[in-house]
């Protein structure tokens, strides 16, 4: 009888079968994670779509199911971890737990938003401005600006790149999908992070880490899905990115040199970083200030323990920094040709553009934009968890890979944030508001870690009581996790409230002046005979351009603008033009702008003529922008080359030719 275990440490090969094996274990539980949960996310929420629901304003069904669908997800999940213990396969165990977390999200938003076609916050405010830039990648994949034609995209396109290939895969437009890739995006990504925890601290302690941290992003971030969809593998992979700027080596014996190095790893984590910079600027700072802040620990790590060496070891101390700078540099190499995928059109615009560059995207002060966000304090069980998981941070802080990955994650928020508020000083800020999803997920992560030693110490002192705990951990969870409707209200409520590109309200209400867009929309067809992506419209309802890939002359907000698009500039030449009493006047004056003249115009109809209501940036203002209104003399179009129609509170102006 041949011994297995022998043969293999004799076989030179082992080893690399060993490690082969292992890799290819990993690549199976992750990618079946992902696979697994969007097929389950999408066929859930085709069903979910396929039954009339009551709107979630008017009643509370969709509430009641959404809790019993939470209900039933934590006893998947428990059933995860009770089948791991058991010795069943890790992979379909693993599969399991994240199925759990994806679930949780397709539940807690799936549901909710049963009866509306629209995400959280519907049309209105940020969500408009995103869904136009989805609207617009669905129409074509090329990388543009949401709003401006010829511009290259500001915005970082990853998230909604993919969701307009999606939107498209499915025929659907972009606005209507907003919601469906919303959602599956986001409980793919809770999967992912899940089957990361599964693999690093394995499916007992993982699916635990994957419910609460999925549960807390989406309490702060999920009506920003671009965020949630970082977050959750994100904070993983700041673990990942720790370990690989060490090399193979425990915590506290400090870094390696370059032969210790875990390439893999290295170049996982620039992945990320790459990733994380082309889908959203703000995290990525975070993420990549975090990889250098780890990289300067290290460093003085090495310092510290060779000081005192009664030989020496400055060779060995070199090779060190050495290693630990060539990891920082190659992950930052990877992290930048990721990059480029996403923002090679904006630099190499910017790089050959005249037009000095503008914009006010960082003028914005909210109340929670002004103090540091301590989600530790808060009076409810998401405050206990995150209280639980700081005290675990500082405790473990210089012991464990995963707390000093925290620890730092933590001070880069701090860092930001104090920044941020002293910025405020010159006219500007960070919106490190922003951040506070990432310090809430970071110390819920870390808080089951604490719950799971002190759980420890109680099955040491009592006995055998690991049941009690897990039965009192999976009613903690079903407690945070049906709050979360509650956090979301106001957002769920808007979705409602809001009309969709339908013309309709999902509350069965009467719908307000959006009815109005299909009409208009069959309308301009009509008139100009070319597709909407062919046309440039002049409108303050900025809707419209949510719903149609129309080009628009003017954007949202400074605050939305492309810094290119020259967005005061092209203000104040809407307000020259409002002043031209005839045709003549009118042409000539757009005929002098620099820029692509509008050849459709949406008006609001007024006593006074045909108005836009506009916006400028009064930051440090809170709210930070003041609406005016402009008004066009109806004689400036009465003309031949112009087709005028009034349809409701509209006023259409189509420029022939």
């Amino acid at each position: 009888m041949i011994d297995v275990q022998s043969t293999a440490e004799t076989s030179p090969a082992a080893p690399r079968r060993i490690l082969h094996n292992a890799r290819l274990r990993d690549v199976v539980e992750l990618g079946g994670a992902v696979v697994l949960s969007a097929i389950v996310a999408l066929a859930a929420l085709k069903v979910i779509g396929a039954i009339s629901w009551p709107a979630y304003n008017t009643s509370n069904v969709t509430r009641a199911l959404t809790t019993l669908g939470q209900v039933v997800i934590v006893v998947i999940g428990a059933i995860a971890v009770v089948a791991y213990r058991s010795g069943r396969s890790r992979t379909w165990t693993s599969w399991l737990s994240s199925l759990a977390s994806a679930g949780l999200v397709t539940v807690t938003l799936g549901m909710p938003l049963g009866a509306t076609k629209l995400y959280l916050f519907g049309l209105s405010a940020d969500q408009q401005f995103r869904t136009e830039y989805l609207t617009r990648l669905t129409d074509s994949p090329h990388l543009a600006d949401m709003t401006y034609d010829g511009l290259a995209p500001y915005y970082p396109a990853g998230w909604f790149w993919f969701g307009g290939r999606f939107a498209s895969l499915l025929g659907m437009p972009g606005w209507e999908a907003y919601k469906l890739w919303a959602i599956v995006s986001i409980a793919v990504a809770a999967a992912l992070g899940t089957a990361l925890w599964n693999r690093m601290v394995g499916v007992g302690i993982g699916t635990a880490i994957g419910l609460a941290t999925t549960a807390v992003t989406l309490v702060y971030t999920s009506p920003e899905p671009y965020a949630a969809v970082l977050i959750l593998p994100g904070v993983p992979m700041l673990v990942v990115v720790a370990s690989a700027l060490r090399g193979r080596r425990r915590l506290a014996e400090g870094p390696t040199t370059l032969s210790g190095t875990n390439w893999l790893a290295v170049a996982a984590g620039g992945l990320f970083i790459g990733v994380s910079a082309a889908t959203y600027t703000l995290y990525t700072g975070l993420f990549a200030g975090t990889a250098v802040l780890m990289a300067l620990g290290y460093l003085v790590q090495a310092w510290m323990q060779n000081r005192n060496a009664a030989v020496d070891r400055a060779p060995l101390r070199r090779a060190t920094y050495l290693a630990v700078i060539v990891r920082l540099v190659v992950m930052g190499v990877v992290a930048v040709l990721v990059a480029l995928l996403a923002w090679t059109p904006y630099l190499a615009a910017r790089s050959s553009s005249i037009a000095a560059p503008s914009g006010s995207a960082e003028h914005y002060l909210p109340e929670n934009g002004a103090i540091v966000g301590l989600p530790m304090f808060q009076l409810n069980l998401v405050g206990l968890l995150t209280l639980i998981g700081l005290i675990w941070v500082v405790v473990r802080a210089r012991r464990r890979t995963i707390a000093a990955a925290f620890a730092w994650t933590l001070v880069g928020v701090l860092g930001i944030t104090c920044l941020s508020l002293a910025l405020t000083a010159v006219g500007t800020t960070l919106l490190s508001f922003r951040l506070e999803g990432v310090t809430a997920v970071v110390l819920a992560a870390a808080g089951v870690f604490g719950v799971v030693e002190c759980s420890r110490a109680v099955v040491a002192r009592f006995g055998d009581v690991r049941t009690v705990i897990g039965v009192l951990a999976g009613v903690a969870a079903i407690g945070l996790a049906q709050t979360i409707p509650s956090h979301l209200s106001s957002e769920i409520t808007t979705a409602y409230t809001d009309t969709d590109g339908y013309g309709q309200r999902a509350d069965q209400h009467p719908a307000g002046a959006e009815s109005y867009y299909p009409e208009l929309h069959r309308l301009i067809g009509e008139q100009t005979g070319a597709p909407a992506d062919q046309s440039v419209v002049l409108t303050a309802d900025y809707g419209f351009l949510s719903l149609y890939p129309y080009w628009g002359f003017q954007g949202l907000t400074s605050h939305y603008a492309n810094p290119l698009a020259e967005f005061d500039k092209r203000a104040q030449a809407i307000e020259t033009w409002s002043k031209s009493e005839t045709t003549e006047d009118l042409v000539a004056a757009m005929a002098a702008t620099p820029w692509r003249s509008p050849n459709v115009f949406l008006f609001r109809y007024s006593a006074d003529g045909y108005t836009l209501r506009l916006a400028e940036d009064v930051f440090p203002n809170d709210p930070n922008v003041r609406r005016y209104t402009v008004t066009f003399s109806p004689s400036g179009f009465d003309d031949p080359m112009f087709t005028v129609t009034e349809l409701g509170p509209f006023v259409l102006v189509v420029k022939k030719g």
